[in-house]
């Protein structure tokens, strides 16, 4: 008898955009029933982004993406393939293996979450530089920039030599 060994795997979901703009949940649905029925278990499951197609895949030019992390036998992901080509809702599937994946790694924001983040960061951002700003401005209140004087040129020396 021998132990199937479980692994850290990536998976990329490649959809119809305008078949996930419709319905979201059922496609959902059918990522976590394919990874169910290779008896995957799931560690993160998120939209990464809507984005256009280098190529007509399908006759579709835009697609939109879902980035799975999973745990799974080795020898099952060659099911979960095969279930996604035979799927009417799924384009396309990469797994890629991600032992060395940390947890930080998985949490990363996807670019769909970092555009939606800097409209949240903006606020903060404004914030931080006006406590910036309170804090160097009594500094710089008592003392003024030194105004240059004429003087000052005198010292400099403006003799060149020509050859």
């Amino acid at each position: 008898m021998e132990t199937a060994l479980k692994r850290m795997y990536e998976g990329m979901f490649l959809v119809d955009s305008a078949l996930a703009a419709q319905d979201w949940q059922n496609i959902l649905n059918e990522v976590q029933r394919i990874l169910n029925r290779a008896g995957a278990e799931v560690v993160s499951l998120k939209k990464w982004d809507e984005r256009r197609l280098c190529y007509d895949v399908q006759g579709k030019s835009r697609g939109t993406y879902i980035l799975v992390y999973f745990n799974c036998d080795t020898d099952k992901v060659k099911g979960i393939e095969r279930d996604v080509q035979l799927s009417e809702m799924i384009t396309r599937v990469l797994v890629l293996r991600t032992d060395r994946m940390s947890k930080e790694d998985i949490e990363r924001p996807t670019p769909l979450e970092a555009v939606s983040e800097p409209e949240q960061s903006d606020a903060s951002a404004e914030e931080t530089k006006q406590a910036s700003a309170a804090e160097t401005a009594p500094e710089d209140e008592g003392s003024e920039p030194e105004a240059i004087s004429e003087d000052d040129d005198a010292d400099v020396d403006d003799t060149t030599e020509t050859a």
